[in-house]
């Protein structure tokens, strides 16, 4: 079977982007290791979602445009956060115009989740309403977080580091569900009876809240070690002051 090229791009990515989505997430954080399995995992994303928002139109799947669309624009401001780690509570035009692009895509996707439940056959562009509103939904909460973001003149901190471990994630799981759960018949009946399939496919999801709520923990000594300093400031104390880290 001859696949034509942009499809051959779209298997290369999605196949290199799960596997350095995984090995990035479980090595530790802001080692060379990562920064390169993430590196990988960018490119790799970008090329699958590029590729798939392009063979959409050419088919004419406005869902598939929505999901393409949407996974590039975590990719990219998942990597954005992480390059401006010298750089803190800055903004610029990228982050404008994903604004933009986040707000457009959680407005199609709420409105043919709509749409879909209205419809008497349940479907709109041959999607139900769920995945319409499931994606919507993440869609508005990253709304949301772009224009605090903008609106506080940057990210930083621990809330950088959840912005992008979480963005990265769910990127992951886009691509591990479209694999795994979507195409479970590309593979072996033995993964598919054992569950195999489903736990890879919402494995991204559960190391997002793994990580987030590991970002929470750091923050508590965080504020601690801050309420710390100052006391021992107002009492004149020259005693070290214990840094925490993630």
């Amino acid at each position: 079977m001859r696949y034509s090229p942009i499809l051959l791009l779209h298997i290369c990515g999605g196949t290199v982007g799960i596997l350095s989505g995984f090995v990035a997430v479980f090595l530790r954080k802001g080692s060379p290791r990562h920064s390169i399995a993430g590196s990988v995992f960018v490119l790799s994303m970008m090329a699958l979602s590029v590729s798939g928002v392009y063979m959409a139109i050419m088919k004419f799947q406005p869902g598939n445009i929505l999901g393409g669309t949407f996974t590039f624009y975590l990719v990219a401001t998942a990597w954005m956060t992480a390059r401006r780690k010298n750089k803190e509570g800055v903004t610029g035009i990228f982050d404008w115009g994903a604004l933009l692009v986040v707000f457009g895509v959680a407005a199609f996707d709420l409105t043919f989740g709509l749409q879909a439940a209205m419809s008497p056959m349940g479907l709109k562009y041959d999607y139900p309403p769920g995945p319409y509103f499931f994606m919507g939904s993440v869609a508005v909460v990253s709304t949301v977080g772009d224009v605090r973001m903008l609106v506080r003149g940057g990210v930083s901190g621990a809330h950088r580091v959840a912005r992008h471990l979480w963005r990265m994630c769910f990127a992951l799981f886009i691509a591990s569900s479209s694999l795994f759960l979507a195409r479970q018949q590309l593979f072996p009946a033995l993964l598919r009876k054992t569950g195999t399939l489903i736990f890879l496919s919402f494995l991204p999801l559960l190391l997002l809240i793994f990580w987030l709520f590991r970002v929470r923990l750091a923050k508590a000594p965080a504020r601690a070690a801050k309420s710390y300093s100052y006391r021992s400031a107002s009492m004149g104390s020259t005693l070290p002051v214990p840094r925490a880290g993630i």
